[in-house]
């Protein structure tokens, strides 16, 4: 079978992308249940997208390929291009131009209607076009109809069909959609809208610009739709261990690293009875929606968890539905001249509370579900750390561990694991 750069459904190529090119944890020997053609059409594929993106070293088990942006100098992501390689069939592309021109302005015509112009004034121009029946049609006004394309109105016993309106001067939004391309959760859309210029918008750049986020766009829009119907989903996800899960979830909420931009779902896990993320690089379909009455009563549980939580992490114990809390009590020292060390207490705590003890001393005390997670930014503050407490004596020991080895680095005496 010749190579295509179409392809019928993202699936595929999205792991190879993130597993070969993204991660770079896997190999071609890693997948034997995959031909050596498909593995190579893929990487066809890919490469045609990505091609100004593309790298290689070269080390004793083969050559390793991988993706190397600098997303500062990118203005437009290049990843949304997997989206725009979707194959289709002789029959799609000829009904899509033949039914939008039969469908002029202000014109509607009923489904028998576009089945006779289309033989009488279309296919019978050409010798080898032959027929095509009424059902295909249908199917075909269907789907755009769904799309928003075309517009079905009942007249009687039958539909009768007529163009969309478009009033939109698109050309008056085309910097609101060039940033709305590269900063939505769902840019891919914006991203189809700028195809529409005839010249591109780059006076925009951006600091933080997670790339990666596009390969997810479909998962992200399936679970936003259950959202907002209140339904539940059947998560098909694969873990790091390239193993195969499938769970029934209530999608609640998403969540967004601002340091990673890691994307998580925070759903109802109904087989543990429990709150649980799920990364959305992860998953790779969200299929069977279902309704469900009580869902608020589900979302009341997630936002008296938000109250609690530092990351996405839940710190359930084993055999438990519910975990106990870790309560975390940070002293830090900030002169009148400092005002920018309150200033970060302040801004950058998700939750807990700031709480002035004498001038210059401030304390910062929270209840979490993972003091853990807090660590990093915990960190941030040495130097002005007075002292430091928490319920879970691992997290603390580690904590002042992790002092000692910064004090070890520089050939110091000990923090002596204590508070000063």
């Amino acid at each position: 079978m010749a190579y295509s750069e179409l392809v019928k459904n993202l699936d595929n190529i999205r792991m190879v992308m993130r597993d070969f090119y993204v991660y770079g944890f896997k190999s071609k020997a890693d997948f034997n249940d995959r031909s050596a053609r498909s593995h190579d059409n893929d990487r066809r594929r890919i490469e045609s997208w990505l091609a100004d993106y593309m790298c290689f070293r070269q080390n004793a088990k083969g050559r390793r390929r991988f993706i190397a942006v600098d997303s500062r100098k990118i203005m437009h992501n290049p990843f949304y291009k997997a989206w725009k390689a979707k194959t289709f069939t002789a029959k799609d592309i000829m009904l899509h131009f033949y039914l939008l021109d039969m469908l002029q302005e202000g014109v509607s015509m009923s489904l028998n209607e576009l089945v006779e112009r289309l033989d009488q004034d279309y296919l019978s121009h050409f010798a080898d076009a032959g027929t095509i029946d009424a059902s295909t049609v249908r199917k075909k006004l269907a789907e755009y109809v769904q799309l928003g394309l075309i517009v079905a109105a009942k007249q009687g016993r039958e539909l009768f069909y007529s163009r969309s309106k478009d009033a939109v001067n698109l050309e008056r939004w085309h910097e609101t959609v060039s940033f709305f391309a590269e900063s939505s959760p769902v840019g891919v859309v914006g991203s189809f809208l700028e195809d529409k210029y005839s010249e591109e918008v780059n006076i925009f750049s951006y600091k933080h610009h997670y790339l990666l986020q596009a390969l997810e766009s479909d998962v992200l829009l399936d679970l936003l739709d259950a959202m907002q119907k209140k339904q539940t989903v059947r998560l098909a996800s694969c873990t790091d261990g390239g193993k195969h899960i499938s769970m029934r979830v209530l999608p609640l909420k998403i969540y967004v690293s601002t340091q990673s931009g890691r994307r998580y779902v925070m759903g109802w896990f109904f087989k543990a009875k429990r709150i649980i993320f799920c990364r959305l690089d992860n998953l790779e379909q969200v299929l069977e929606p279902k309704d469900l009455p009580d869902f608020d009563k589900f979302l009341a549980q997630a936002e008296e968890m938000e109250q609690h939580l530092w990351g996405v992490s839940v710190n359930i114990p084993l055999g438990e539905g519910k975990s106990s809390l870790d309560h975390v009590e940070l002293v830090v020292r900030a002169g009148e001249e400092e005002p920018y060390i309150l200033q970060c207490l302040e801004r950058e705590k998700r939750c807990g509370k700031v709480t002035k003890l004498a001038e210059g001393r401030y304390q910062f005390t929270a209840d979490v579900r993972d003091a853990g997670e807090m660590l990093p930014w915990l960190r941030t503050f040495i130097g002005r750390i007075e002292s430091f407490t928490c319920s879970n004596n691992k997290i603390e020991e580690r904590f002042w561990q992790d002092l000692d080895d910064v004090y070890a680095m520089y050939g110091l005496s000990k923090a002596g694991g204590g508070h000063e």
